[in-house]
């Protein structure tokens, strides 16, 4: 019995009840139509497309007088429907590849159950039990395209389906997935059950030595006349279009060999059988070509198949099978010779004839193997993996994770096994220089990444690495070693204390050295160089750690000490209190510093000042880790010590330009703008740039929000910064690495665009105030705006503070403000995330730059955070008609059109124009009838359906219909019905669109 009966059932169950409409079919019926359709270069729809419209009509239930749902009546109207589908198919040759990529399994099925009824096959009838040979030739035909279909449909599900990414969330649409879905499992559970009738069918027809013929269109027509005209035309042997025998055969035995080989993951017995299929295919394909066959096959998984049958149906003791590597590779695999299976790999590096994915599936294997338990094949995966680096080494390939996952700790042997791999994947005689230059590149990378030296020495010293590093490479490379050899490795054992080692100077001198490294305790250090110190005078200790990192600033005071004892101490221990606090070890930076500082007391006032401002700068970064975290304000004495820093003035003290950008930024993000604007020293402002710039910025924020003429220093923190970033304007590096505030002529703030960020950027990036950030914001989003060739403003909060306008606009570096504009909003959004004005500029920024996806994203955001998720109304100054027009034009570009429509609403004066126009679009990605529910514009579902019945979509119209028609949209009720009814669509429509982006 055929899937007929249990899926046509299931159709007319899963169908939507509608009425049947005839005024779409009084012009698609017309034959000539059709053909003249079919005749075209380039269809639309295309002709397959044809068929599923011509099956949906014909499947649609009626619904009789009394509202109850019948079966699709076999009608005139349904039949010539079904007709048109099947003639459509002929124009298509019956091509199985063509219809399976285009129609689902439901609609296929539908399509060749009524092809078999019209070849008059009996309805309930088991194929098996028919003679073929006793048959029309297109009834025959027709029972083997059946059962054809059935053999390669249970194949492809077989197969993983990569899932698509949905799109926005559409109810009707997901239901309609739901049921096809549904259905199509109901009609391969029937498949699979008559799986093994339609392979004995198949099996029958090999044995059928004629031609068949399909139907075409000429024949279909004759089949749909009145009994009597006919004169048994369609029952002869040349109706219709000619298939040879060859091309049945060959087609049968692809699709055998298919469904055996699929059959064979749970019975290896039908491999056989397979392989036999899938050759004979190939015999026939030679013999008459591929070109000459009526149903093209894929020769190159045909190939694939014909493979992977000899590797699975091959012998241990098949001489001729074990000559393939994938065939030594599997019994390999299967037998548990793994050691045969690392010398294939290695053979195969000079050969080069295994792809890349099947090493890595072999691979995947062996782990998944190690993984369950099997110890014995964890030295294989490591075995395999470096076959496989250094074949992608050679190829130009990236190396692979896993290689440096296995060799985070090196051994001896995995060396030994490593260079034996290298040295018998290339043959130098014949090797090219790429091939050359490739390895010898990723040996030199080796060393470079190892720590331990005696690895380092047993590569660098191999046969293999002197021949492909020159001379003065190695030289080089040696030379690298030696800079970086006091990187120990951690992981290693720790050393045994020198003092029980019998051994030279040297070797204790190294041990301390090591010591000495990775000591953070200031007083063991102190004893480490004394120790040193007593064994020879002619080192320099501070040298002996490329790590070891202090400003030039200091360097250059700290090298002058004259006693090297006491030079090296002091050197060491502030390297390594700066790397602390660069690492957020507070408590260790503390302990080396306050050493350094108690030492330097006794000789050095200049280095007791830097060691102070140093341990300020440490105390602000604690207490910004700390306390400062959870708003608890800083100790009255630490303010003090700022303030005492900046208004420091000891002559010849060398300075870091971070220390006075942290006292500026802690003083303003502890809100001490009485201090910066009233109580700062003026010669403090007028020589330290960074206090002007924090009592500009302060006073600023203290006028906010005041009458225009207060807002005398907003002018003057406004040209400061268009001064800053004048490209004109140029700056030095200082002496301790940070860009100088200081311009050595013509300004005192001249800053110029380095690198990706504005020097003013970084500047302000330790600041956490909220008005203070929204401040600097606001600056740089009115510098970005006055462009002349802006298209896009930004809106910000006190925007209207700064000028309109600048008296000389070519100097200013405006790609450098919109980068600093980015990264700034970037910082802000870290500090507080749920800043509703910062958002709207985050999200300005991606409407200026055409990412419409995520300024929507941060559009809702910004109203959710201020609304409680829309459950309150969004205040107005936060969507305002220039956020409501750009998440407009946002949803029109990413062709949400009904989105466009329920927008143009929001705001005040309601835009018909444009929503009336999005609503015409027929190509919408949005959930469109599914929105209508939020609409509370009369007028706009007036218009919504009229447009509907324009185009004949009854169950749109009725959907309009259904929204226009709630009692609380009556344009009689009180104002304050409707801007309720207004605001709770409002509130469901935002919430949609919120789940939609975030």
């Amino acid at each position: 019995m055929s899937a007929e009966a249990a899926d046509r059932e299931a159709a007319t169950s899963s169908r939507p009840c509608t009425p049947p409409q005839t005024s779409w079919f009084e012009f698609v019926l017309e034959e000539a139509l059709l053909e003249q359709h079919l005749q075209k270069p380039s269809p639309d729809p295309p002709p397959v497309q044809l068929i599923v419209q011509f099956l949906e009509q014909a499947s649609k239930p009626s619904v009789n007088e009394q509202n109850q749902v019948q079966p699709p009546p076999d009608n005139k109207r349904n039949r010539i429907l079904k007709l048109l589908a099947l003639k459509v198919a002929a124009h298509l040759k019956w091509d199985l590849d063509v219809l399976e990529k285009s129609l689902s399994v439901p609609v296929l099925n539908m399509l060749l159950n009524e092809l078999l009824c019209i070849s008059k096959v009996p309805p309930g009838t088991k194929h098996v039990d028919v003679d073929l040979s006793s048959l029309p030739p297109t009834t025959a035909m027709a029972i083997l395209l059946y059962n054809r279909w059935a053999i390669r449909t249970i194949v492809q599900s077989s197969f993983p389906v990569k899932q698509v990414k949905p799109g926005p969330p559409q109810l009707n649409v997901m239901n309609q997935i739901q049921q096809e879905k549904e259905l199509t499992e109901n009609i391969l559970k029937v498949l699979k059950e008559q799986a093994a009738d339609s392979i004995l069918v198949l099996e029958g027809a090999l044995k059928l030595n004629k031609d068949l013929y399909v139907h075409t269109i000429r024949t279909l027509d004759l089949l749909a006349m009145e009994p009597g005209m006919v004169n048994g035309e369609t029952e002869s042997s040349t109706a219709g279009l000619k298939i040879s025998a060859e091309e049945i055969q060959c087609q049968v035995c692809y699709d055998l060999g298919a469904i055996y080989f699929q059959q064979g993951s749970t019975n290896a017995a039908v491999h056989e059988k397979a392989k036999e299929k899938f050759f004979k295919t190939k015999e026939l394909i030679a013999k008459n070509g591929s070109s000459s066959l009526h149903f093209t096959i894929d020769e190159e998984r045909l190939a694939g198949y014909c493979q992977a049958c000899e590797v699975l149906t091959s012998s241990s003791d098949d001489a001729s099978q074990q000559a393939t590597p994938y065939s030594q590779i599997h019994s390999c695999m299967k037998s548990g010779k793994y050691q045969d299976l690392v010398k294939i790999f290695l053979e195969d590096n000079l050969t080069l004839s295994l792809p890349e994915q099947f090493r890595q599936s072999v691979l995947r294997e062996l782990f998944q193997k190690a993984q369950q338990g099997n110890d014995a094949v964890d030295e294989v995966c490591f075995k395999v993996c470096v076959c496989n680096t250094v074949c992608d080494v050679l190829q130009g390939r990236t190396i692979d994770i896993q290689f440096c996952q296995l060799f985070l700790k090196p051994s001896k042997e995995k060396i030994d096994f490593l260079l034996e791999v290298c040295s018998g994947s290339i043959n130098l005689e014949n090797a090219s220089e790429e091939l050359k230059r490739k390895m010898a590149a990723f040996l030199k990378n080796l060393c470079l990444g190892m720590e331990d030296l005696q690895f380092v020495f047993m590569i660098s010293s191999h046969e293999l690495f002197i021949k492909l590093l020159k001379d003065d490479e190695r030289k080089l490379l040696i030379d690298q070693m030696r800079k970086r050899s006091p990187r120990i490795n951690l992981c290693t054992k720790p050393v045994t204390s020198f003092y029980d080692i019998p051994a030279s100077a040297s070797v204790n001198i190294g041990q301390l050295e090591h010591q000495l490294i990775l000591s953070v305790d200031p007083w063991r250090i102190r004893q480490i160089l004394i120790e040193l110190h007593g064994m020879t005078s002619e080192r320099q200790f501070w040298t002996i750690s490329n790590k070891w990192e202090v400003p030039n600033v200091y360097g250059n005071v700290i090298l002058g000490i004259k006693d090297s004892l006491t030079r090296d101490l002091v050197y060491i221990l502030m390297a390594k209190g700066l790397h602390c606090c660069a690492i957020k070890d507070f408590v260790h930076a503390k302990q080396l510093f306050a050493a350094c500082l108690e030492l330097v007391t006794e000789f050095s006032p200049k280095l007791r000042q830097v060691m102070l401002n140093e341990m300020l700068l440490l105390d602000i970064y604690t207490h910004e880790a700390g306390a400062g975290v959870s708003g608890e304000r800083p100790p009255s004495d630490l303010i003090s010590r700022v303030r005492g820093y900046l208004e420091m003035r000891v002559p010849d003290i060398p300075l870091r330009q971070v220390i006075a950008e942290e006292c500026v930024a802690f003083l303003l993000n502890w809100c001490e703008n009485e201090y910066l604007t009233m109580q700062v020293p003026l010669p403090l402002v007028q020589t330290n740039p960074y206090v002007k710039l924090g009592q500009l910025l302060a006073a600023t924020c203290k006028e906010l929000p005041g009458p225009k003429e207060s807002r005398r220093t907003a002018k003057d923190l406004w040209e400061v910064v268009v001064q800053i970033c004048s490209v004109s304007n140029q700056h030095k590096r200082g002496n301790d690495g940070r860009v100088s505030l200081i311009k050595h002529r013509e300004s005192t703030l001249g800053i110029m665009y380095s690198g990706v960020l504005l020097i003013l950027g970084i500047l302000f990036f330790p600041l956490q105030e909220p008005l203070v950030l929204t401040t600097i914001l606001s600056l740089f989003v009115k510098l970005h705006n006055v462009r002349e060739d802006i298209v896009n403003d930004i809106a910000a909060e006190h925007i209207s503070i700064w000028p309109s306008s600048i008296p000389n606009l070519q100097s200013v570096d405006f790609e450098a403000v919109a980068i600093t504009v980015k990264e700034l909003v970037s910082y802000a959004l870290t500090i507080n995330a749920n800043n509703h004005f910062w958002l709207i500029i985050q999200a300005d920024i991606y409407f200026a730059t055409n990412q419409y996806s995520a300024a929507l994203h941060y559009y809702l955001q910004a109203g959710a955070v201020c609304s409680d998720f829309f459950n309150k109304m969004v205040p107005p100054d936060v969507y305002t008609d220039q956020v409501i027009k750009r998440m407009i034009k946002c949803c029109s570009l990413l062709n949400c059109h009904t989105q466009v429509a329920i927008l143009c609403q929001f705001l005040r004066e309601v835009d018909y124009k444009t929503a009336f126009k999005a609503l015409q679009e027929q190509n919408s990605h949005d959930a469109m009838d599914s929105y209508y529910e939020y609409i509370w514009d009369v007028t706009i579902l007036e218009y919504l359906t009229y447009l509907h019945h324009k185009r004949g979509e009854t169950d749109k119209r009725q959907i309009a219909i259904k929204a226009i028609g709630q009692t609380e949209l009556n344009a009689s009720n009180p104002e304050e019905v409707l801007q309720l009814a207004a605001q709770r669509r409002k509130k469901k429509f935002l919430q949609a669109m919120a789940k939609l982006y975030f």
